[in-house]
């Protein structure tokens, strides 16, 4: 009874709505690539993109639902409000691709299919853009990186430890490596990072080579 309620009501089209939703599926879908595929890899966020997938077709399928309705469109702040992070946002990109989320489901909601593909693409030119600046034109001096570990804990972690500081490091380059006395010293270059970016360096070699010790120096 309800569902042929539904199909009778003249507010509503299965079509448009599929259309709608799938969209929105496939823009979530999206925002989530690009969300890691810029930033997913510095580990800096909160996990808020875990809710992207199902966040986006929930959103529309929200405004579709109350957008024939003032007093229903009215509590929309309400109807959103049980909403609570457990872990705070720690990245000021993650409110970025919330809204971007927010934005393309209300699109695809109101049909502006259009527009939502014009902002997918201005804002993934823009993310190009800075990536570009941030690893290939940046103006910081550059700095020193040096590494001594035991020749058998290096022989363990070697892939983990370029991983490490590729993910840590901008513009990481090798300049010297040399093994003595079973002890292999590595010298990298690097541009400049914070103090707070050193603490977080620091503390993960730590804990990568544990149970074996290293030896760093930055400067």
């Amino acid at each position: 009874m309800l569902a042929a309620s539904l199909l009778k009501s003249p507010n509503f089209n299965l079509s448009e709505t599929t259309l709608a939703i799938g969209f929105s599926l496939v823009a979530s879908v999206a925002v989530y690539f690009i969300y890691h595929l810029f930033y997913g890899s510095r580990n800096i966020g909160a996990g808020v993109d875990r809710c992207f997938i199902i966040g986006g077709p929930a959103i529309t399928a929200l405004f579709l639902g109350i957008q024939s309705s003032i007093p229903l469109s009215l509590g929309l702040l309400g109807a959103l409000s049980f909403v609570r992070f457990r872990t705070p946002v720690k990245d000021a990109a993650e409110i970025g691709f919330l809204l971007l989320l927010i934005a393309t489901s209300i699109g695809a909601a109101t049909r502006n299919y259009l527009i939502t593909i014009i902002l997918f693409l201005i804002v993934f030119l823009s993310l190009v853009i800075q990536w570009l600046v941030r690893n290939h034109l940046s103006f910081r001096p550059r700095a020193s990186f040096m590494i001594t570990v035991d020749k058998t804990v290096f022989e363990d972690i070697e892939p983990k430890l370029t991983q490490f500081l590729n993910s840590r490091l901008d513009n990481l380059e090798l300049k010297t490596m040399s093994v003595l006395d079973d002890r292999v010293s590595i010298h990298y270059q690097h541009r400049e990072i914070s103090a707070s970016d050193k603490v977080k360096l620091t503390t993960g070699l730590t804990k990568l080579v544990e149970p074996g010790n290293i030896e760093f120096f930055t400067g």
